[in-house]
């Protein structure tokens, strides 16, 4: 098994915490919501506590500081019987001084919202989220019943809901994966189709391999605002794919209407030809990819579109950031016959010695003003920042685990899965003059790591997980975990005994 390994501290005896800061940091304020606790933190640059936020569900997973100083945060609920389909579930909002003023919970045997979320300039919210389909709907599509490794599907969804305080909320605008599908294997089936002709569309057999029920695994969403334009993270097919949201819901089940005239369909794909059958599998550039987002305007490359790299079959991870082939209307360039472009990357990152950097799962990275990128290494809890050129100037280690906090000199243990127990599923950085910090409170309220003198007091040091049943990890680094244990669900749904575990608490 290829390891996720911590990187040691220029400090003797440091384990957690803050690690480094120097002059070239880009200013501001970090939002890091630990996956195994409950707490939400916003630190400054020095690694000490400006504010936090306390939920009674771990993160499910992203969060996000709001113009108006609150924070919006998914969360995990245990559904009995749930989809399987990533976690998730709930999402809350906050204000300032940490009361609850919002929640929506939407989980379901059916459907279940997962891993993103992101806040909309008219005050809606967009998710991600996953919809159950039978054996017998997965086969009137395409699939084969011995390609379903589970029995059954959970493709993902988009949607956009539109807050009902203080709880509740209504679809407002919802988009399908399940309306774009297109396969080679059956004239009789409807979809059927030549899959180079129709990069629009999506291949029942894009990742090539025995499909489980988390089968796309969407694991980020972004939207940008002067395309009306969602970016898709499709790990489950090693590509991004980019959908319009100018369209009704009637129009995004379709193919044609909506501000580019193609209803539902991919206006954009990259990462791997081959699941458009315009490639091989030596043209995939994304292996098992997180946090797509366009780099924002008045930022070096705004309109560029930054995505982590996992890199889980080869051992390494890269940061990629690629120019999109994008008209000024707002469509792409796509030669006949040919893959979407560009053929490499504009920029690209990795360790000098690449295994250094590794997240195998989660993680993700965004650029900051000064140039600079943000980089969340997840499964090991290692925020660190990097100049164009790679050097790093800020990093930190996240010191909360599950059950508590630990001490500086321990170190997290891992799960049965080889993730750390402080992991992250991602952060962000906002600068000083964001509208959400004007007039608070930023005063430091000291680190979140407990002192040297509680080392090996805490019972959390090198805490090790005890493995339950057999669980094999399937291939392409699929795996089943306990809902509350993090990671990217991948296999079907909870055992009896992950649905009776409890939230824990810090």
């Amino acid at each position: 098994m290829i390891e996720n390994k911590l990187p040691v501290s220029p400090n003797p005896g440091q384990t957690v915490g803050l690690y480094q800061n120097t002059s070239k940091a880009c200013p501001g304020y970090t939002l890091m919501a630990p996956k195994h606790n409950t707490v939400t933190y916003l630190l400054d640059n020095n690694g000490k506590i400006v504010n936090s936020w306390k939920s009674e569900y771990e993160p499910g997973q992203s969060a996000h500081l709001l113009p108006n100083g609150h924070l919006l945060r998914a969360g995990m609920l245990k559904v009995q019987g749930g989809t399987g389909g990533g976690e998730g579930g709930r999402i809350e909002e906050f204000d300032w001084s940490g009361k609850l003023i919002w929640e929506f919970d939407h989980a379901t045997r059916d459907y279940q919202l997962h891993h993103d979320i992101k806040p909309l300039p008219n005050g809606h919210v967009l998710a991600l989220m996953v919809e159950r389909k039978t054996l017998e709907q997965a086969v009137a599509v395409g699939f084969t019943a011995d390609q379903l490794r589970d029995g059954y599907l959970v493709p993902d969804a988009v949607v956009e809901i539109e807050p009902i305080y203080p709880k509740g909320g209504k679809i407002v605008w919802e988009w399908h994966v399940w309306d774009h599908l297109i396969q080679n294997s059956d004239k009789a089936k409807p979809n059927f189709g030549e899959i180079a002709a129709h990069p629009e569309l999506i291949d029942v057999k894009c990742n090539g391999r025995a499909t489980p029920a988390f089968w796309n695994h969407m694991n980020s969403l972004a939207y940008n605002p002067k395309l009306d334009q969602i970016v898709l993270s499709a790990r489950g097919c090693n590509e991004i794919w980019i959908i319009d949201h100018g369209t009704t819901t009637k129009e995004a089940a379709s193919h044609s209407g909506g501000k580019q005239g193609k209803g539902g369909d991919l206006l954009y794909r990259w990462g791997n030809p081959a699941a458009y059958g315009r490639g091989t599998s030596n043209d995939r550039q994304l292996i098992q990819q997180h946090d797509a987002q366009w780099v924002s305007d008045g930022e070096p490359g705004a309109r560029h579109i930054t995505i982590f790299n996992n890199g889980y079959e080869r051992g390494w991870s890269s940061l990629e950031e690629i120019v999109p082939p994008v008209d000024a209307k707002g469509g792409y360039t796509l030669a006949s016959g040919k893959a979407y472009g560009p053929e490499k990357p504009v920029w690209h990152y990795e360790a000098k010695n690449s295994t250094d950097f590794f997240s195998s799962e989660i993680s993700g990275a965004h650029r900051l003003p000064n140039g600079n990128m943000l980089i969340c290494a997840g499964v090991i809890g290692n925020l660190f920042e990097v100049t164009p050129t790679g050097e790093t100037v800020w990093q930190y280690i996240n010191p909360m685990v599950r059950g508590g906090i630990l001490a500086q000199g321990e170190n997290p243990g891992k799960d049965m899965r080889g993730h750390l127990w402080n992991a992250v599923f991602k952060v962000h950085r906002y600068a000083p003059e964001y509208p959400g910090l004007k007039d608070k409170d930023l005063t430091p309220k000291g680190v979140i790591e407990l002192p040297a003198s509680r080392k090996g007091k805490t019972g959390l040091d090198n805490m090790v997980e005890e493995p339950r049943g057999n669980r094999e990890r399937p291939e392409g680094g699929s795996s089943k975990s306990t809902s509350g244990q993090g990671g990217d669900r991948e296999g079907g749904p909870p055992t009896r005994e992950e649905r009776r575990q409890t939230n824990p608490r810090p």
